[in-house]
């Protein structure tokens, strides 16, 4: 089953152990308003009154706002403007913000019961013109997620 940038949100909100306020600053840090109430109903699963789906623009921000909530902006960079987002991109934004080196990410998806080589894992972050680039599939995603969240709130 494919994730959904709700889900994304939702399970990064949970590890992260971030309020409503809180996402509501971050995306305040790239200039991009959203109302709690706006930001509640994407935080419902799709099946309950009131959800809104979470776009790949609304969730790129919300990775650009945590990357400069964590690291601050590059030098004589702004704000970055919304791209297109892909299971890879998702990956490497939150890896970014988090300051995960490849030892942190992989102690991580074994917590979570995923196995993976530290090959496989470069080819994730690579350039997608490289020979040896690899797609991020959902259950990497969702496995490192779900390592995420145990690393960090132990559940």
């Amino acid at each position: 089953m494919p994730m959904t940038n709700n889900d994304i949100l939702r399970r990064l909100r949970f590890a992260l152990n971030l309020s409503d306020s809180k996402l509501v600053a971050l995306f305040a840090l790239v200039h991009q308003p959203i109302t709690e109430e706006a930001l509640l109903a994407m935080l419902k699963k799709d099946d309950e009154p009131g959800f809104r789906p979470c776009t790949d623009k609304e969730l790129c921000q919300f990775l650009d706002g945590l990357v400069i909530e964590r690291r601050g902006l590059r030098p004589g960079d702004g704000v970055p403007a919304p791209t297109p987002l892909d299971n890879n991109l998702i990956f490497k934004k939150i890896r970014i913000a988090l300051e995960l080196k490849e030892e942190d990410i992989l102690a991580m998806l074994t917590k979570a019961g995923f196995a993976l080589s530290k090959s496989e894992l470069g080819a994730i972050f690579r350039n997608p013109d490289h020979r040896h680039y690899r797609p991020c599939g959902n259950q990497l995603l969702r496995n490192f997620l779900k390592g995420l969240s145990i690393s960090l709130r132990g559940r």
